[in-house]
């Protein structure tokens, strides 16, 4: 499939207007909603913000490539826009970017609508491709110019191994649309130039292609994992490995080959993927934490959320209709309160923790992990012993790896079937019993009756401290510290925090919705527009929806969201609204403990202070 099949004279914007990243992605989205490309422009324009969450598609060299694969999108498509002045795009290299091709893909694109789109990442990585793209007059020279480089991939089947100076790579991002060509053509570029033979595997949402043979691998001076997502690394053992984020393989190939060449990197080891032992040098110990624990809540999620509804759903009945008992005695409520109380949340901590455990050492701490969180929750340590269960599996279990790392390879696969579970869990087991759950649980106790003898006025000071911590970041690790804190807070049977973050992370969107509603002299038309967006998102507590006005103008836009963030978690605490379901938004508002009106007030109040404050500092758009 050529390119210009998917990039045509519809989808072409040769002067776009906007000033800002916002506005640009906005315009572009236009172009292809009006080209008859999308189902849903809203849906579409989330997944695109949702994808510059994750990372900046600004590459560098002047270009810019959103990019969403989502079901919003009707047929494959690429916009093409082009901004003469230049826009900040929060590029790589922190130029402005003048290019901006937008790829949409729909959920079941076939592999050659995206060998199409992904060719075209590889041809923009061309310095006349774009030269002639910024002097083009007309739709028609775009295209032209496109056609003229387009040219179907040709995969490398010549095995390079037993050359000199030989280095494989491996490129791949969340997406695999663009950023994973761009890092593989700039790799071989480099390489090409310094005279260094290199095969790059590339894993797009087309699948693998250019698969690394183990000859290959065996025969390369060390090997590159320019990376945003998981690759399978077993291959590599007792290689050295170079680990990095993709965006470094598109803007830095030259660092990275002189450091494979240099083997500037560790040997990763064992078959049994190990990140503590091959954690990239740029991540501390704080970041390092963060990731497992991440790893852990975002697993445990589905339990608490799905659990939390039953829950709730089943008080409908009557507040002690699961009881057989009780005159309000009813057999779905009882069956509800089975399955979301006795089930899903009695699986919420050893969740938690096996994927804590799985994240250090991979697949051989799950085990570890899962029986050290049910001796946790049985044991009463709560969430705070998952926490502590998780971690000590992890790492109990790669300290087992290292200890059995001389054993033959003849009996790799007894390790990880009958050693690393029974020693795993044998030695997590004994620890968590006679070490943890005791002071673990008096704490655990003692935080639990404190939060739940809390007078209104320190509820309410909780309340500002967790509205403002939700706020702060809108979705980094401020923001993820207070969700964290609620959530295990649910485990304890303390259901108030959680309802007050919840309040205070839906302030942000809605606040910045309703002041580009009421201050329109404050907005661009594009800003605006994306306000619209806002009000779904805050109504469905996604919180990043705010973090496009924040990045552009983050002095006067963060302290009026955090404020008002602040007077909704005060107000949350102030009117004792408890909630069992940490996610959900304007949806599970009726199911909240206590009246609900006053916790919707809350939500409301919240967001018109914000609202105002935005009105009030902002400066009128010339």
């Amino acid at each position: 499939m050529r390119i210009s099949e998917l990039l045509t004279k519809d989808t072409i914007n040769l002067s776009l207007k906007s000033q800002q990243k916002l506005g640009i992605i906005d315009e572009l989205v236009t172009v292809l909603d009006s080209a008859g490309r999308l189902t849903d422009r809203s849906k579409y324009k989330e997944a695109i913000l949702a994808r510059e969450y994750q990372s900046t598609t600004g590459i560098g060299e002047g270009i810019a490539i959103p990019h969403a694969k989502t079901n919003a999108v009707k047929q494959p498509a690429i916009a093409f826009g082009r901004s003469i002045s230049g826009v900040d795009y929060e590029s790589l290299d922190g130029q402005p970017a003048h290019l901006f091709f937008m790829i949409a893909a729909p959920e079941g694109a076939n592999n050659t609508h995206l060998e199409a789109l992904s060719r075209l990442a590889t041809i923009l990585m061309k310095e006349e491709v774009r030269k002639h793209l910024l002097d083009a007059s007309s739709e028609k020279d775009v295209i032209d110019i496109i056609n003229r480089y387009d040219e179907e991939d040709k995969q490398d089947e010549q095995s390079m191994a037993g050359r000199k100076q030989f280095i494989v790579a491996v490129t791949a991002c969340p997406t695999g649309i663009a950023h994973t060509y761009m890092a593989a053509d700039s790799l071989k570029a480099k390489a090409a130039e310094m005279g260094v033979d290199i095969k790059v595997e590339t894993r797009g949402s087309s699948g693998a292609k250019n698969v690394l043979t183990a000859e290959e691998i065996e025969n390369a001076v060390a090997v590159i994992v320019a990376a945003d997502t998981k690759v399978e690394m077993d291959r590599f053992n007792g290689k050295h490995v170079l680990e990095t984020p993709v965006a470094d393989g598109i803007r830095k190939p030259q660092q990275l080959i002189e450091k494979a060449l240099k083997q500037d990197a560790p040997v990763y080891r064992d078959s049994e993927k190990s990140r503590n032992e091959s954690e990239p040098k740029g991540r501390g110990v704080g970041s390092t934490i963060y990731k497992h624990l991440m790893n852990g809540v975002s697993n445990m999620l589905p339990f608490v959320v799905g659990g939390g509804i039953l829950i709730a759903i089943s008080f409908m009945f009557g507040f002690n209709s699961a009881n057989p008992d009780d005159p309000s005695f009813n057999p779905i409520a009882a069956a509800l309160m089975t399955i979301g109380g006795g089930n899903a949340f009695a699986l919420m901590v050893p969740v938690l923790a096996g994927f804590i455990a799985m994240s250090i050492a991979d697949r051989p701490g799950f085990a570890a992990g899962m029986v050290g969180g049910m001796l946790a929750a049985n044991g009463g340590a709560g969430f705070l012993g998952g926490l502590a269960a998780g971690f000590l599996a992890g790492y109990i279990v790669v300290g087992l790896k290292k200890l059995f790392a001389g054993l033959p390879a003849s009996i790799e696969g007894i390790k990880t079937i009958l050693i690393y579970p029974l020693l795993g869990i044998a030695i997590t087991g004994f620890i968590m019993i006679y070490v943890i759950n005791k002071p673990v649980g008096a704490l655990n106790t003692a935080i639990t009756e404190w939060l739940s003898g809390l007078g209104t006025g320190n509820a309410v000071l909780l309340g500002i401290l967790l509205g403002l911590m939700m706020a702060f970041d809108m979705g980094g690790p401020v923001n993820k510290a207070a969700y964290v804190f609620g959530t295990g807070l649910i485990a304890n049977g303390v259901y108030e925090p959680m309802a007050a973050i919840m309040a205070a992370g839906m302030v942000p969107p809605l606040g910045i919705a309703i002041a580009t509603t009421l201050f329109k002299n404050k907005f661009t038309k594009e800003d605006r527009e994306a306000g619209k967006v806002n009000y779904v998102m805050g109504l469905s507590f996604i919180t990043e929806g705010a973090i496009p006005f924040a990045a552009a103008d983050p002095i006067r836009v963060i302290p009026s969201l955090m404020a008002g963030s602040a007077v909704a978690g005060a107000l949350s605490m102030m009117f004792g609204i408890g909630l069992r379901a940490p996610h959900g938004g304007v949806f599970v508002i009726p199911l909240v403990d206590g009246n609900w009106l006053l916790y919707l007030l809350a939500v409301v109040v919240g967001s018109v202070v914000s609202a105002l404050l935005l009105g009030l500092l902002k400066k009128p758009v010339k």
